[in-house]
């Protein structure tokens, strides 16, 4: 990429610091796998975690960050209101942000969607397969009919979100369930995607057809760097003196 896109890799960072499984599977923390990837792919990149000084989410950072993903499970309580406005008003201006697995719970996503974004779950190791709804979606580059994960968390429906803009991907799980697993949105100038997969105790970010979606929703959701939005009170710019009395 001749201007690299700048993402920043955001995690809470938590659970393998105190659940050996996820600290065997991720040992630098699950965050590391994916910006490893991104770099692979050209993007410059940089992490962030909840408990940084201002999670690691400072205006200068945020300032310099394209796209912005975001995991977060057991403390989403934690991330600071002024945190939450303050990436909030960076999408609204057109930075992106790719929420994955249980950030649909995060503050963020809440405040975005307008919704609970609840949903129904079940721990069981079973299969998922996520099929590719749209084939044309350049979020589905290099994606075949179906992405298949031995073992994952299930979420099913109904998963209470906003009509999505697109959907890109339906996962299918071996309980039965259906989900809304790959989902885009618009707000203010900023692209949103939500991703499914994810959950902390299977491997699932050392799975490179995973990451693969996750780098072209990073190429998807950045900026497109167009002229900025001009709101208030506007001089005419033509002369609107045969209007007056």
């Amino acid at each position: 990429m001749s201007n690299p896109i700048r993402v920043t890799v955001w995690h809470e960072f938590r659970h393998e610091k105190r659940n050996e499984k996820v600290g065997a599977i991720y040992p630098d923390g699950m965050h590391m796998p994916i910006a490893n990837y991104l770099q692979e792919q050209g993007f410059e990149v940089k992490t962030a975690t909840l408990d940084e000084e201002q999670h690691g989410l400072t205006e200068e950072v945020l300032a310099q960050t394209d796209v912005l993903t975001w995991w977060g499970h057991m403390a989403h309580g934690e991330v600071q209101d002024e945190i939450v406005q303050r990436v909030h008003k960076r999408v609204l201006e057109g930075m992106g942000l790719i929420v994955l697995h249980s950030g649909h719970f995060s503050k963020i996503f809440q405040k975005l969607m307008g919704t609970t974004c609840n949903l129904r779950w079940r721990e069981a190791n079973e299969t998922e397969r996520l099929w590719v709804v749209q084939p044309g979606h350049p979020i589905a580059r290099n994606v075949g009919p179906y992405i298949e994960l031995e073992a994952e968390e299930m979420y099913g429906e109904f998963f209470d979100i906003p009509q999505p803009d697109e959907l890109i991907f339906v996962s299918w799980f071996a309980g039965g369930e259906v989900f809304r697993s790959g989902a885009t949105f618009t707000r203010g100038l900023g692209k949103i995607f939500y991703f499914r997969p994810g959950h902390e105790t299977f491997p699932t970010y050392h799975n490179r057809e995973i990451l693969n979606v996750i780098a072209n929703a990073a190429q998807w959701a950045a900026p497109s760097h167009g002229p900025a939005p001009q709101f208030g009170n506007f001089k005419p710019l033509e002369d609107l003196s045969r209007f007056a009395g």
